[in-house]
């Protein structure tokens, strides 16, 4: 695969070593930024607009102006796959920051947002969506405009290498007991034949997968409850499973070395991934079609 970058800002596309920045970059300074990771598989998009639509979401969450329309960025979006000769698995990862320009706290007047995106492969991992993870358990100490997708990732960043060293997978967040989501995706879980997972408030990032896993559920009759639960909920839970655009619907089977259930992926998480796989293989076969 090349190793082509787009600079939104110039509408132009260069090798990814070759993106640089000046030293004062609100997003390097401030966090001040926003970002989307989206999943690619053999060489197409899976849910492009819905990643499209979040990042046009969260920039205007954080009074971001972008330089461009939804209908621009997806194109480019498009041609930067093209650019790559991009068919296997993998992901694009793009940002958006207020801009380059000397430091201060307000917003600056009259500077263009910074914008880039690039791909790389990403194969899926098989082994864990096949015999589930390890995770742990660790206080939500984040923001709580969570909704937004943006660039102050520390306390994620500490839980994620918390959960790490301690030979996990991910980490589990709650307030006070109650389960919000996990560093870097959004949990549920399922009790006689219900899924619950947080509501979709200001307090979670509303996952592009976590939308489908909705959809999934109606469509299987599996009954979805927007109903936070809490970590003494997970000690009788019958299954555990967690999601995002990297991991897709990946099996929880440890939390704080106790397993879930009966140490296993359950019949419904199953369920619930083969749906995802089925969802994913038709948006690559009618990728052409829908950007027509």
């Amino acid at each position: 695969m090349a190793a082509y970058s787009i600079v939104l800002s110039q509408k132009d596309f260069v090798h990814r070593d070759s993106l640089a920045y000046p030293f004062e970059e609100r997003g390097l300074q401030f966090g001040d930024g926003v970002y989307e990771v989206i999943r690619i598989y053999q060489g197409s998009y899976y849910l492009l607009k819905e990643h499209v639509d979040r990042l046009f979401r969260s920039a205007e969450a954080i009074k971001l102006s972008l330089p461009f329309t939804k209908e621009e960025v997806t194109q480019l979006l498009v041609e930067l796959l093209e650019k790559n000769d991009m068919e296997n698995d993998g992901k694009v990862y793009l940002q958006a920051t207020r801009g380059s320009v000397k430091r201060d706290h307000h917003f600056p007047e009259g500077i263009e947002a910074n914008f880039y995106a690039y791909a790389e492969d990403l194969p899926r991992n098989k082994v864990a969506l096949q015999e589930g993870v390890k995770t742990l358990t660790t206080r939500d100490v984040r923001w709580e405009n969570c909704y937004i997708k943006s660039l102050n990732l520390l306390p994620n960043v500490m839980a994620k290498q918390e959960a790490k060293e301690q030979g996990c997978f991910e980490a589990i967040l709650h307030i006070d007991g109650l389960v919000t989501e996990c560093s870097s995706s959004n949990i549920y879980l399922i009790k006689d034949g219900k899924i619950y997972t947080f509501p979709a408030t200001k307090r979670i990032l509303h996952g592009c997968v976590r939308m489908r896993v909705e959809e999934f559920a109606h469509k299987l009759n599996i009954p979805f409850v927007e109903e936070a639960f809490t970590l003494e909920d997970i000690e009788t839970a019958d299954e555990l499973f967690l999601t995002s655009s990297t991991t897709e619907i990946m099996p929880i089977v440890e939390v704080d070395g106790k397993q879930v259930s009966d140490g296993s992926p359950g019949p419904l998480t199953k369920q619930l991934h083969a749906a995802y796989e089925d969802d994913a293989k038709i948006t690559a076969e009618d990728r052409v079609t829908q950007m027509a």
